[in-house]
């Protein structure tokens, strides 16, 4: 489980940078879309490795955007479910091959 979390944070890190400077540091939208991206594909891949249950990605997910203080810009929502990091996954799948 320490692993997963280390994952979770390294996740949330790597999509919070990599937001930051795919669309600028003055857009909103690519923090959230990093961060939401980074922790998505993190749990996903502790589900397929049968860490995590879409529950525990509940859990986690509420609690990390309860750490984050919920402080994202206007307009722009974090992920809050393993049902809607499937969604925001695939959603970013089907843009990644237009």
């Amino acid at each position: 489980m320490i692993k997963v979390l280390i994952g979770l944070v390294v996740g949330l890190i790597i999509g919070a940078v990599g937001g930051f400077f795919v669309l600028g540091a003055g857009t909103g939208a690519g923090v959230a879309v990093g961060l939401s991206s980074g922790i998505c594909s993190t749990v996903r891949a502790a589900q397929d490795l049968g860490l995590m249950t879409a529950e525990q990605v509940d859990e986690v997910l509420a609690q990390a955007t309860r750490n984050f203080g919920g402080e994202v810009p206007e307009g722009q929502t974090l992920v809050g479910s393993a049902a809607e990091c499937d969604a925001f996954l695939a959603k970013l799948k089907a843009a990644a091959t237009e």
